[in-house]
This record gives C-alpha cells, sequence and structure tokens, in this order.
C-alpha cells in the first residue's frame, strides 16, 4: 500500500519511517511511503505558502495555489490516483472502521495543514475526505497522519508477525476493548496471573476473556456498548 504525505514538514517524519514495524513493512515491500513539501509548487523567492486570512483573524492560513498544484502532481505521480485525506479537527472522528476502510485502498494522500489551517477552497475544490484523531489541538497535521499509517498498516496482510494480532485489538472485530493480558512471572509483588488462564481449558479462557472485554468496556468505554454497539451488550 502506498502513502504520499504532503506536508510543510517533510523531517518530521524520517525518524518515523526508520522504526519498528512501518521499517520492516517498507523493507519488505508491503508499504511505500512518499514525503512532499508544499514549498517545492511555490513560485517566489521565499517558498511563501501561507498568507493573512481575509476579513481579519489570528494566525495565517495555507493558500490554495501550492496546495492545488501540489496535490495534483502527485495525484498524476507513479500508481494512479489515490484517495485525499486532510487532517483536520473540523473532520469525521477517525476510529477503527475508518482505519478498516483506508486498508482497502490502493493509495492514500494524506494532508497536512498548519498555522490556522487551509484556505476553505482547498476543501472546495478538491474535495479530500476529512478526518479528525480527536477532540483535540495539535501544532499540525504530521501526528495525526502517522497515528492514521500507523493504525492502517497493522491491517496490511504480513506486516504483522502474527497475523491474528489485529483481530484481538481493542475496538477490532467485536467492537470491545482488549481483555487483559499477562506474561511471566506468574505472581509479581502480590498481583497474581488468574488461575483461569493458567487451566489450559481453551474454551474457558475465551468466555473469560470476552466477559473481561464487556466488563472492561462497561466501565470504561460505556458509549461503546450504549451507543452505535448495541450488538455488542448480553
Amino acid at each position: 500500500m502506498r502513502f504520499d504525505v504532503l506536508t510543510l514538514f517533510p523531517g518530521i517524519f524520517q525518524g518515523y519511517l526508520e522504526q519498528s514495524l512501518l521499517k520492516k513493512g517498507i523493507d519488505a515491500g508491503l508499504i511505500d511511503i512518499h514525503l512532499w513539501n508544499f514549498r517545492d509548487w511555490t513560485t517566489d523567492k521565499h517558498q511563501s505558502v501561507d498568507d493573512t486570512p481575509y476579513g481579519g483573524g489570528p494566525g495565517m492560513l495555507i493558500r490554495c495555489e501550492p496546495v492545488f498544484d501540489c496535490v495534483e502532481a502527485v495525484q498524476k505521480d507513479v500508481g494512479g490516483p489515490g484517495k485525499l485525506v486532510m487532517l483536520t479537527p473540523q473532520g469525521e472522528r477517525f476510529d477503527q472502521k475508518m482505519a478498516e476502510d483506508f486498508a482497502q485502498e490502493k493509495r492514500l494522500l494524506l494532508l497536512c495543514g498548519r498555522y490556522e489551517g487551509f484556505d476553505d477552497r482547498i476543501n472546495q475544490g478538491l474535495k479530500p475526505v476529512e478526518v479528525s484523531v480527536g477532540d483535540f489541538i495539535c501544532n499540525g497535521g504530521e501526528v495525526p497522519a502517522m497515528l492514521v499509517i500507523d493504525s492502517v498498516i497493522r491491517l496490511i496482510p504480513g506486516v504483522l508477525g502474527d497475523e491474528t494480532s489485529a483481530k484481538y485489538d481493542s475496538f477490532s472485530d467485536s467492537g470491545l476493548l482488549e481483555y487483559p493480558q499477562y506474561t511471566r512471572p506468574r505472581e509479581y509483588r502480590g498481583m497474581a496471573v488468574p488461575e483461569i488462564l493458567l487451566s489450559g481449558n481453551h474454551g474457558a479462557i475465551a468466555e473469560w476473556r470476552r466477559q473481561q472485554s464487556l466488563e472492561r468496556t462497561r466501565q470504561r468505554r460505556g458509549d461503546l456498548i450504549n451507543g452505535s454497539h448495541t450488538c455488542c451488550e448480553d
């Protein structure tokens, strides 16, 4: 799967691309990531990409011209056009279902804003899917873009060492939070591993895990049960 990251600060991604599962996926040819700088599509000697908003107000807005030119050029790059995604606090909330949908795409273009955001004609003209990673403000779209990439690559076949790992993550499959897990030693500072996990009874362990997921979800994220995930209730 190919990711194109369109940003004013491509250097932010350099260390990120050299770590953990992402690097392994890239080295294995399962993931392809390209970084693009809006400034490369400016025409003035200062490579300016922003300007003050009409009507006044604080901060600066990213101008239309470099973004339109960058997106249109990248869409014509090898591999055919991809789905354009704008990272913005005004977008639809990113969740596991959206990650699963994105993982079905061959190519994602991730638009990373800065300053006070984008000139709204970028939304009107390019019609990106607007995505928010939560009800908070970041300095720019780069960290949210990393979050999207991290979530999506786990769903690409071959990226995870154990193909069942993603299935049992929180929010996957059942829509519940993940059950508690333990490893050695059996007891640590007075805290013991639940006996059921040592029983060897796989059916009983599966049922215990299901109940633990349900109870943890009730306690910590009741909205997942009482809201749109009513199917998860006993």
